[in-house]
């Protein structure tokens, strides 16, 4: 039933992107307001963020420039943490591909293409091919690849004449890459070792936990202190239980001294008022805690250490027999759950909160959406794991970046870097020359994946881009070109660093006056520098 929806929702979509192909560039009389925003994007080399946006956001997602592509209905379950396997493997320079994430392949080389089909048609792992992000070395120039990647499942694929395949991919599971080789066919195959992914973790409840009622005090009170005439046999337990038992409250005291008998009787009656304040205080404590959930028990001990200084003093002369018992006023002031708010576990709670996996969830979301201005994450929150990976993909940092967050076991690690990262990250600067390109507060999601997302072009190379309604220091090359768009209503043309002449991009005009934004700017991220300060 939800694959039904899904199909008609994207026919929707695919009749609107027909009626946005259908209609013929219109030329019109450019007036006063046209003429001064293309000088502004001409000239200050931005796009105007004024207006009202009105583009359709699901339309760049459905990659409807690959054409018609015929859906798999494949739904492979995922797979066994440390299962091996072999699978055909492709090679991809510039991108990292996450679980969840969606990728785009035009298939033209021949060994590809059987690799394809292979996939197609394997028993072991139907539809699943192998990703590995390749890169250069920056010391001496090699092309490595990396040793960490991820599984994607072929979804949708199209034949065409000239013996290409168009396919679209989502990804499934990371795995680690133990060893590759060259089939007959001269098609990349791996065998892969699927990673198993930690389960989220959370603060444990020892780490907020109360202490044991105080009521247990009296009943304790006398088998802790061991009387002054057992043997060290009877002391230790080795003597007869009905001894132990045989002592009286009478004969103990009467072992005491004047003094230990006037103490031990001021205890007495001190353990009996703890005892009447705890069990109406019982309670009231889960009121308490619903109140102040996520108190420290070292705040707690500092406000009783500070506050109760009084009551302590008076204690111990309570007990030194030098004046009279307190009022129950007095013991009021003094909160018996306070001191129960102490851990049972072996760190504090707030060492805990730092690797809480839903803690961090929220923080991580938080700081999202003030990058980009996503909608409710609150479906992410309850899924960590889910959110770690979701923010990894489509956060607008490089690319060697990126593969170090796919590399991460753990997810409170990963999304603790890439908290680091969304509050260090300010600046995009170009990967050859430094030159600043655009700030933080140009992002413009124009894609309901987000950000940035990964497109395919003609000739088959794969380009993860993260859109800018506004850039610096960049040069248009050429006239701008409707076909093969990846954003349907708009024309790209190729941008370049103004300063080091590296082709850093793209610029997207759009081919219809009703659609805003009007322009902006699509960014390689295998072309941004690592520092984003």
């Amino acid at each position: 039933m939800e694959d039904d929806r899904i199909l008609e929702r994207e026919r929707y979509q695919m009749e609107q992107i027909r009626e946005l192909e259908s209609e013929e560039l219109q030329v019109e009389e450019v007036d006063e307001e046209s003429s001064d925003d293309e000088t502004n994007y001409r000239s200050s080399g931005g796009a105007s963020a004024s207006g009202e946006f009105t583009y359709n956001t699901s339309l760049a997602a459905l990659h409807s420039y690959l054409g018609d592509v015929e859906d798999t209905h494949n739904r492979l379950a995922f797979l066994d943490g440390g299962a091996v396997l072999n699978v055909p493997l492709f090679y991809l320079e510039g991108v990292v591909l996450f679980p969840e994430a969606t990728l785009p392949l035009r298939v033209i080389q021949p060994n590809f293409i059987a690799s394809v089909e292979r996939a197609l048609r394997q028993v072991d792992a139907p539809y699943i091919i192998g990703v590995i992000r390749v890169y250069k070395d920056p010391n001496n120039g090699r092309i490595k690849l990396a040793t960490t990647g991820t599984t994607a499942e072929i979804r949708q694929y199209r034949h065409l004449e000239d013996g290409s395949v168009n396919v679209v991919t989502r990804g499934q599971q990371r795995f680690r890459l133990r060893r590759r080789w060259m089939d007959v066919e001269g098609s990349p195959w791996g065998e892969i070792q699927i990673v198993k992914e930690d389960l989220p973790l959370r603060t444990p409840r020892e780490a907020v936990g109360r202490l044991t009622p105080l009521s247990i005090f009296q009943s304790n009170v006398h088998s802790q202190i061991p009387p002054m005439n057992r043997s060290r046999a009877d002391l230790y337990g080795f003597g007869n239980e009905n001894d132990s038992d045989a002592m009286s409250e009478e004969s103990f005291e009467s072992e005491l001294s004047p003094t230990e008998r006037r103490l031990h009787q001021a205890a007495l009656v001190s353990c009996d008022m703890l005892d009447e304040s705890a069990s109406s205080d019982d309670e009231n404590i889960d009121q308490q805690f619903r109140i102040q959930p996520a108190r420290s028990p070292f705040d707690s001990f500092r406000r009783s250490f500070s506050t109760g200084k009084k009551q302590e003093a008076d204690g111990m002369r309570l007990a030194l027999g030098k004046r009279s018992m307190p009022t129950d006023n007095t013991w009021k002031k003094h909160s018996l759950n306070q001191f129960r708010e102490a851990p049972r576990a072996f760190w504090p709670s707030w060492v805990y909160q730092m690797y809480d996996s839903y803690s961090l969830a929220q923080r991580a979301a938080g700081r999202w959406k003030q990058i980009v201005r996503a909608p409710s994450m609150d479906s992410y929150i309850t899924k960590p794991d889910l959110l770690s990976f979701h923010i990894a993909s489509k956060m607008p940092v490089s690319e060697s970046t990126r593969q170090e967050l796919l590399e991460i076991d753990g997810i409170s690690y990963r999304l603790r870097r890439e908290i680091e990262l969304l509050e260090s990250f300010d600046c995009v600067r170009c990967r050859s020359c430094e030159t600043l390109i655009a700030k933080r507060s140009n992002m413009l999601v124009m894609s309901s994946e987000g950000p940035l997302g990964a497109y395919v072009n003609p000739h088959g190379y794969v380009h993860e881009i993260m859109t800018l309604f506004q850039a610096n220091g960049l040069a248009v090359i050429g006239n701008p070109v409707k076909e093969y768009s990846w954003f349907p209503g708009y024309a790209w043309s190729i941008a370049e660093c103004a300063t080091c002449e590296t082709q850093l991009g793209w610029l997207f005009t759009a081919t219809k006056k009703k659609l805003k934004p009007r322009s902006f700017w699509g960014i390689r991220s295998s072309q941004v520098a690592d520092d984003s300060r």
